[in-house]
């Protein structure tokens, strides 16, 4: 076993070429680094609009961002290689930089997602403040190298947030999995990597600290699983929703106007129909959830499929309302992970002149989701369905009112709470 004192094994010439080639790279691409966020950006957002249709787009650029983060897991790894065969390592500056582009390609590429998907209203609003301002920090060279070179334990929990999100981002994209699965992936993905930043803070490691680490672990495990709500699904979003006392279900569409007061729920009951968008070959368990002054009343399961260009579109038509249904109202759009789509909310009261109009109106939601930027793709037609399926018809639909309504009773969804999907 050598000492060590021994020295290093010199760095043959071929080696020291290519490290200064690397570095001269770096150099001359650092007064352009600029454009690397808002390119980032743009290709996040071309997928956000058109991965429905151009599936391939999707894939492509969430493999190359992929593949940009197996080159950086994998740095340090051939960097230990390199030197044990007598090879240079890159400087630590050169690292940091590389380490920063691929934070800010992950940053800017999922921001359309994180900010289209976010329901403001909620506790998902600090979930993308912060991917804000971590997109901040990465193109503000001072704050994010001092970072690096101060703050390691800070740096490498940054790290680990990226990493959860490119893997929350791209799974739905490239593998179809659900909003669900990429969750659980993405959390145990960032505990890994949240590692790096546990062992800087307790080193060096005792035997006491080891049974802080082991303590601290299933702590954050059990904190980001309880925090879920206030994730946003980052590839399904409410392209339409509406309230309304009756329903076309031949054409899938509510339709007629009424105050709700509690003579009109309890003759006509309500509707609550969303259209929701998701990527095309994605199948997605939902639930809408109601609720009476934050109780709540019903929980009712349904199916949708990706693909369709203005949403999948289910609906709840909600029958047994208390026997004081005054006040307000809610219905949460959830994934069956637990993280809210959106909501609708509505007032039920005495008199109609304070009661909420259900018009059956679709409304568009606010911000990106409400741009239909698609109909700018040659091809693209309103209400179009781009899948490789056909589009069901009535008798295909899952699950349809019926089935809904007898599969909520095994749940303590009352007969009366029916559900159906497009």
């Amino acid at each position: 076993m050598s000492s060590p004192d021994t020295p290093a094994p010199p760095k043959t010439p071929h080696a020291l070429r290519l490290q200064g080639h690397i570095e001269r790279l770096v150099e001359r691409a650092r007064p352009w680094s600029w454009l690397w966020p808002p390119l980032a950006f743009l290709a996040g957002l071309g997928s956000f609009f058109l991965v429905d249709r151009q599936q391939w787009l999707g894939v492509v650029l969430a493999l190359g961002m992929l593949l940009a983060w197996v080159l950086l897991l994998s740095e340090s790894l051939i960097g230990r290689l390199l030197l044990r065969r007598g090879h240079p390592s890159l400087p630590r500056g050169v690292t940091t930089f590389i380490t920063q582009m691929v934070h800010q390609e992950t940053l800017f590429f999922c921001l359309p997602f994180v900010l289209a998907t976010t329901v403001w209203s909620s506790g998902q609003a600090l979930f993308a403040l912060l991917i804000l301002a971590m997109a901040l920090l990465s193109v503000l060279d001072p704050l994010y190298y001092r970072l690096a070179d101060r703050a390691r334990w800070l740096y490498f929990a940054f790290h680990a947030q990226c990493v959860f999100l490119v893997v929350l981002v791209t799974l739905p994209i490239m593998f179809q999995l659900t909003t669900g699965a990429s969750l659980k992936l993405a959390l145990g993905a960032m505990l890994a990597f949240s590692l790096p930043s546990l062992w800087q803070l307790l080193r060096p490691m005792t035997p006491g600290r080891w049974g802080t680490l082991l303590l601290v672990l299933p702590l954050l495990a059990s904190l980001a699983w309880v925090g879920r709500v206030w994730v946003p699904p980052a590839n399904l979003w409410l392209s339409a929703s509406a309230l309304s006392p009756d329903f076309d279900e031949a054409a899938r569409s509510p339709r007629g106007s009424a105050r709700l007061t509690p003579e009109t729920l309890t003759a006509q009951g309500l509707y609550a129909f969303t259209a929701i968008r998701a990527p095309r070959g994605l199948r997605e368990e939902i639930v809408h959830e109601w609720y009476h002054e934050n109780e709540r009343i019903d929980r009712i399961e349904l199916t949708i499929h990706g693909g369709r260009q203005e949403g999948y579109r289910a609906w709840t038509h909600k029958l047994n309302f208390p026997e004081k249904p005054a006040g307000r109202w809610r219905v949460d759009v959830m994934t069956d992970s637990g993280q809210r789509i959106g909501m609708l909310r509505f007032r039920v009261a005495e008199q109609a002149a304070q009661a909420t109009l259900a018009d059956g109106q679709a409304m568009l939601p606010p911000g990106l989701p409400g741009l239909d930027l698609r109909r700018l793709v040659p091809g693209n037609r309103p209400g179009q369905v781009v899948s490789d399926e056909p589009a069901p018809d009535a008798s295909q639909a899952e699950p349809g009112p019926r089935a809904a309504a007898e599969r909520n009773n095994d749940t303590a969804a009352p007969a009366e709470a029916n559900g159906g999907s497009e």
